[in-house]
């Protein structure tokens, strides 16, 4: 995926928001761009862009991340370095937003140095085979909720529909004119259908975006 210089990446929590934002952020750093993801996860102890940050900076790719997120303090809080991250237009921004009302809020903190930064992409991603999201109509009801909350809409659609290291190509293909319509009925283009790489070639489709399965539940 060609990104613009700032991405933002929500959608419903458990839909896989953050493995898909380290995906974009080590493609777009292979390409030779320089690469800043900012979590603002402060709620979900278990799948944050911060739990990979030294990973990340083996490849150059800069992570501002919650005071306190990788620790055993009780209440992380945002980092005032994500103002001057909207200020450097030398790096790609990415940001990984809580999939939780938290996490919308948090967004919309940062609503007008999202405008004011000018040409961005707000991608709503989706899963459906997550509860609350698995027909268009119910993604479009979260998705209203989240513009609601951080007022920002979405651009386009990439439809993350997976059942992590057990998707199959059916299991894609299955879910793929669910991305169309739910795309459809928020008025937006559907961006990419992603697909784990070692499946990837045999899904039929538009826009494929094969993925490493890089977030895996701690349990």
């Amino acid at each position: 995926m060609n990104l613009k210089q700032l991405t933002i990446i929500y959608g419903h929590y458990g839909c896989g928001k953050t493995n898909l934002s380290l995906n974009l952020a080590l493609d777009c750093a292979k390409q030779g761009n320089r690469v800043t993801i900012v979590d603002l996860d402060i709620v979900n102890p278990y799948f944050r862009s911060s739990d990979y940050k030294t990973q990340l900076a083996e490849k150059g790719i800069d992570v501002i991340c919650p005071s306190f997120a990788g620790t055993n303090l009780d209440t992380p809080a945002l980092s005032p370095r994500i103002y001057s991250a909207f200020e450097n237009k030398d790096s790609h921004i990415i940001l990984d937003v809580g999939g939780d009302d938290a996490g919308a809020y948090a967004l919309g903190r940062f609503r007008k140095n999202i405008q004011d930064y000018g040409d961005y992409s707000a991608y709503y991603i989706i899963n459906k085979y997550r509860n609350f999201t698995t027909t268009p109509a119910d993604a479009e009801q979260i998705c209203s909720e989240i513009v609601s909350a951080c007022g920002i809409t979405p651009t386009g659609v990439i439809n993350n529909s997976h059942l992590q290291s057990l998707t199959t190509v059916d299991d894609v293909q299955k879910a793929y004119s669910y991305g169309e319509e739910t795309a459809k009925l928020l008025g937006v283009p559907l961006t990419a259908t992603t697909a784990p790489k070692n499946i990837a070639d045999s899904v039929v489709g538009d826009n494929i975006f094969p993925v490493d399965i890089i977030v895996k539940p701690p349990f």
